[in-house]
């Protein structure tokens, strides 16, 4: 799961936020208050953000233009230097936090432009198109509106690549190979096979059937007339102009300013302060760690062969192959289950939001990962089933479902009267960290019931440990994509398609796929602590609340605020205050 400014522009939703108490007039607070809920109100008006409950109809596309980028970046300067006026010492606790989360955002959104992230696009249609329908026939009327924006939309963002392609900021090559294919769909002039059309073939019975009619109808001239000729218009581009110029080198330093565009995603993901050597070395220590785990589980399943020659059984093996995509999902679907039925006496305070399991849209399934996470939904990926494993679906759904992904977002929804930025902002170190951490938990609850599922979660571990290496590998130290593909294929039980897919996506993102491993990490740690400073009176679910009831945070503030509740003596942070 992934959150960068390029999603914040295609959010046509966010949480909505209850009133907060008012700070002290002239404080330092208040000061905080007011820059942050001016931001606000220019970011919605900026991204055409739709904030739940405000009533405002966002019937367009966001403006992705250099110059609407250029004015973005000013505003965010302007606005981190008004934030360094205010005196950070006189700021409470609360504040304080909402002071770092404000800055770390803000600090990756004016990289993103300060290094033109924007004019490397590619890719930029990937959840344009709503997985669900919507509740009212105004959700509709305004998508429409967006719909019918799209072609302007999809101009700027030709414009922007083609910028790209002049100063040498553009994709590698394994990045963007074959993905052309994700695009086709979206230029299809048949309803049922446009993504763009999937809101309106699941409309729902409160809207009446004629007023269903006339919407589709719409729709139905709006995607043929307006957003398939973009998308066709796009394709072309793509394959006659971008895809072949491509770069060879797939390092991210070697972009343009390239060592401080990598040394800035490295911050932005992983929101700490690490070189890429002190994260390589930190990755060959997990490697190893995780290797002894995985050799004795090994053994204990029975296998008298070598290492290498368990991976190919669990790789080849039909026995661990789901026969059909429903199978697939219902596997899913039990793990999410055993895992709702531990939450209580692991979480204190649950969220009333629900998710469904929903598989990965097709038109994106061939080249994305096994699964993702959402506030409506988590996805698992049915495409080429002998590339999923049974095995390795266990701790996916814990990391996606529940108490990962979609957990984390409902209880952001859910959480407490806060500034918007805090509960809309996603740190991947914080979010990713936490997926990890969960599929941690399952062991203790009995998730893993086989040695062959247990080596399923161990590959996933070792799979996030590996990315350390190898995302510092490819873009600082010369790694060739066949040295990462063979590093990550040799190391793990993943299929020989996930491993091709991952590396590629790494070369892609950089920096990304550092948060998982450095994250969990850290909520291991903080937790190590807890339980030996507090001995008996450490109780999970408290520690668990602090860590979501904060929100998505930088990791350094997570550490402090754990710290802070140890010290306090690990209380419940939900209790009511004593009297």
């Amino acid at each position: 799961m992934r959150r960068s400014l390029a999603a914040l522009l295609a959010l046509a939703c966010v949480a909505a936020t209850p009133a907060r108490a008012q700070a002290v007039p002239g404080s330092a607070d208040a000061r905080l208050d007011a820059l942050l809920d001016a931001e606000w109100t220019w970011r919605t008006n900026e991204l055409l953000l739709d904030p739940e409950g405000s009533n405002r109809p966002v019937t367009g596309m966001p403006h992705v233009d250099a110059a609407s980028q250029q004015r973005r970046r000013a505003y965010w300067s302007a606005a981190l230097a008004k934030l360094d006026a205010i005196p950070a010492d006189q700021l409470s606790n609360e504040a304080s936090i909402n002071a770092a989360v404000f800055r770390t955002a803000l600090t990756a959104y004016v990289n993103q432009i300060r290094f033109g992230e924007y004019e490397e696009a590619f890719g930029f249609w990937t959840w344009l198109a709503p997985r669900q329908g919507f509740a009212k026939a105004e959700d509709y009327r305004n998508y429409l509106g967006r719909l019918r924006d799209m072609p302007r939309y999809v101009d700027e963002q030709i414009v922007n690549m083609r910028a790209g392609l002049k100063r040498g900021f553009m994709p590698a090559k394994p990045a963007v190979a074959g993905r052309d294919r994700t695009v086709e769909p979206l230029a299809s002039t048949v309803m049922e096979q446009n993504p763009f059309y999937t809101a309106f073939a699941q409309m729902p019975g409160s809207i009446p059937p004629a007023e269903q009619e006339r919407l589709r109808a719409e729709a139905r001239t709006v995607i043929a007339g307006r957003v398939a000729p973009a998308y066709a218009k796009l394709l072309v581009f793509l394959r006659t102009d971008y895809m072949p110029r491509a770069r060879d080198d797939i390092a991210a330093e070697s972009l343009p300013d390239g060592k401080a565009y990598y040394a800035a995603k490295v911050k932005e993901f992983t929101t700490l302060d690490l070189t890429p050597e002190q994260i390589h070395a930190i990755g060959l220590k997990e490697v190893a760690r995780i290797d002894a785990d995985m050799q004795a589980t090994m053994k204990a399943s029975g296998w008298k062969g070598d290492f290498a020659g368990f991976l190919h059984f669990l790789k080849t093996d039909p026995q661990f192959t789901a026969k059909t995509p429903y199978q697939l999902l219902a596997h899913a679907a039990y793990i999410a289950n055993k895992a709702n039925g531990k939450l209580n006496e692991t979480i204190g305070l649950l969220p009333r939001y629900r998710f469904t399991i929903l598989p990965t849209p097709a038109n994106i399934a061939p080249f994305s990962t096994g699964g993702g996470g959402g506030l409506d939904s988590c996805v698992m990926n049915t495409y080429n089933l002998p590339a999923r494993p049974l095995y390795t679906i266990n701790p996916l759904t814990l990391h996606e479902c529940v108490p990962g992904h979609s957990l984390q977002a409902a209880l952001a929804l859910e959480g407490p009267n806060r500034p918007p930025i805090r509960r809309t902002t996603y740190f991947s170190g914080y979010g990713e960290g936490w997926g990890l951490y969960t599929e941690w938990l399952g062991i203790g609850w009995g998730i893993y019931e086989t040695p062959y599922e247990e080596f399923g979660r161990e590959t996933y571990e070792m799979w996030r440990a590996a990315r350390l290496v190898i995302d510092t590998g490819i873009h600082h130290m010369g790694w060739s994509r066949q040295q990462a593909l063979d590093y990550l294929s040799s190391h793990t039980a993943l299929s020989d398609h996930e491993v091709t897919i991952e590396v590629d996506r790494y070369i892609k993102d950089a920096g990304q796929a550092l948060a998982y491993k450095l994250g969990e990490m850290t909520i291991r740690r903080k937790r190590a602590e807890a339980e030996a400073k507090l001995g008996e009176r450490f109780d999970q679910r408290w520690f668990h609340d602090v860590v979501l009831g904060l929100g998505s945070v930088p990791l350094p503030v997570l550490e402090q605020q754990i710290d802070l509740w140890i010290a306090g003596g690990g209380k419940n942070p939900n209790a009511a205050p004593e009297r």
